[in-house]
């Protein structure tokens, strides 16, 4: 490459940058707060969906489509992730699409396991607005933030001609814009449970409804080991439909030959059974079955334990050593991720941290996950401790957030009680404010280090619930004091006995950090969950 040639290039790479900027300030503008369809707007109600669809031209793009939907409260990314690695293994070209995204936009869109590159998105996004922009009007306004991602997702797909396009709900179900499938392949519900009730409802019969919206007649659909209640709903919508609905096992480990699922944690395994039932339905109803062996119980097509080995999905039982420091102790400050945010995934959560804090402390070695590589981010690297032969202290640490929706005092006790039933004690818990502001994307959607005017009384709430739980667990609970942590709490807006409010999550990891280089005979391991927006703020921080 010439100077010349160079040149152009920084000048293009600037430009690129620029436009993608401009394109989400263009999407931040579609964020609004309602988000349940109702009859007092039309552009909120359901139906509007197929006029965005139309002005889009993509009503037969979509139905050509051979689309697998995805709805659930808990493992829905999970089991979308593993079915995407499954096909994209067995031949197929992939389209995936998901929420929340954790660092960029464009994770929401993967073609092949890989997200969409900044030239696609910005001739997919602007094509997409500058079309709806142009035809909408006071009657029919633009879609709003998320019913835009799902109409893009659509578009992305139908111009890349992938084979198959994975497409995780992103609430409820029923009025979900994903949920303008008119014939998917295959539809599955994942682990129902107790989230988003202030829209879904407050029993889980009412959210197992929400959730079986996307069955469609005479489509197969499968789920997991529901709820009686739950169980009882999806049965008697489905027979309404004429849908047979199954029920997947879990997967069998063995059935792996000895290597380890992509993505950690047991519940996984329920992931993963499903996954495999949908992509056996998948696979038949396309006609795709080739030399693909899928009667037999007692073993897996090696396409589908590739795919199931190798899958990934950040901030989902995900750990990381924090690098800031290039020193020999740089690697006794670990995150370990998990967005979990309702209290049957916080319980899974808990039991997943604590299994894994033990496993590594016994070992005396770390568990880094390889986020550079999109390709190797599944692949756990142990990497051994320079000082060989030192068993350094564990010190458990909670950074936790959620939003105001969820309600701490079912969330919290699941947590610290599941961590106490394995022997694992939090020595502090710190809230922060979450560090992404949910009216923007891209560079702008973030506070400084220190923004004087964040509203902190949620996280002094958080701290109350944290405080009163410890003392009213005062006898069961031991050993919760950390003399390394004591101190030093000058950078807190509220320090208690147990725990502390920081103004931001980077004064919160700078505190980390300056404890793990003043106590290097300690090893601090960061539990980071509550909700998958602070699992991606910790993760942009922890990469810088």
């Amino acid at each position: 490459m010439t100077e010349q040639d160079g040149g152009n290039g920084s000048q293009k790479s600037s430009s690129l940058t620029s436009s993608y900027e401009e394109a989400l300030e263009a999407l931040s503008s579609l964020i609004i707060r309602r988000t349940r369809a109702d009859g007092s707007n039309f552009g909120d109600q359901f139906d509007v969906l197929f006029e965005y669809i139309k002005m889009l031209d993509l009503e037969e793009q979509i139905s050509n489509m051979k689309i697998i939907h995805v709805a659930g409260t808990k493992g829905k990314g999970s089991t979308c992730t593993f079915t995407e690695s499954i096909l994209r293994n067995c031949g197929f070209r992939t389209g995936l699409f998901t929420s929340p995204h954790l660092i960029d936009i464009r994770e929401r869109f993967r073609l092949n396991g890989i997200e969409i590159s900044q030239e696609k998105f910005l001739a997919y996004f602007w094509w997409c607005y500058d079309r709806l922009k142009e035809k909408t009007d006071d009657n029919i306004p633009m879609p709003n933030y998320f019913r835009f991602l799902a109409l893009l997702a659509f578009k992305i797909f139908a111009a890349e001609q992938v084979d198959v396009a994975i497409m995780e709900v992103g609430l409820g179900g029923k009025y979900d814009a994903t949920n303008v499938v008119k014939a998917p392949i295959v539809c599955g519900i994942t682990s129902l449970g107790y989230d988003h009730m202030e829209i879904l409802g407050n029993t889980l019969g009412e959210i197992a409804g929400e959730k079986a919206g996307i069955f469609k007649d005479r489509i197969p659909a499968f789920t997991v080991t529901q709820p009686e209640e739950a169980k009882h709903v999806l049965e008697e919508k489905a027979s309404k439909l004429n849908v047979s609905l199954q029920v997947a096992p879990p997967l069998d480990a063995k059935l792996l030959n000895g290597l380890t699922l992509g993505l950690e944690g047991e519940h996984q395994y329920l992931n993963a059974g499903l996954a495999i039932a949908l992509c056996s339905t998948w696979l038949k109803r396309t006609g795709h079955l080739g030399d693909t062996d899928l009667e037999r119980t007692d073993t897996l097509p090696e396409q589908f334990i590739k795919g199931l080995t190798s899958a990934s999905l950040q901030g989902r039982a995900q750990i990381v050593a924090d690098t800031h420091f290039k020193s020999e102790q740089s690697n006794e400050l670990v995150f370990y991720l998990d967005g979990a945010h309702s209290p049957e995934s916080m319980e899974v959560c808990a039991r997943w941290f604590s299994l894994a804090i033990k496993e590594n402390n016994a070992d005396q070695t770390l568990f880094h996950r390889q986020l550079d590589n999109p390709k190797s981010s599944h692949e756990i690297v142990k990497m051994q401790h320079a000082e060989r032969g030192l068993r350094r202290k564990s010190t458990p640490i909670l950074l936790f957030n959620c939003l105001t929706v969820r309600d701490p005092q079912l969330l919290l006790p699941r947590l610290m009680e599941t961590c106490a039933g394995h022997g694992v004690y939090f020595k502090k818990a710190l809230f922060v404010p979450s560090l992404s502001v949910y009216n923007k994307v891209g560079s702008q959607a973030s506070t400084t280090l220190t923004d004087s005017k964040v509203d902190l009384s949620w996280q002094f709430d958080l701290q109350r619930a944290w405080e009163n739980l410890m003392q009213g667990n005062k006898g069961k609970i031991t050993d919760t004091i950390s003399e390394e942590l004591k101190d030093d709490m000058e950078m807190s807006d509220s320090n208690c006995e147990h725990s502390a409010v920081f103004s931001s999550l980077p004064v919160a990891i700078k505190w980390l950090r300056d404890r793990s280089q003043q106590n290097q005979s300690v090893r601090f391991q960061v539990l980071v969950t509550g909700s998958l927006h602070l699992v991606g703020d910790v993760l942009k921080l922890v990469k810088k």
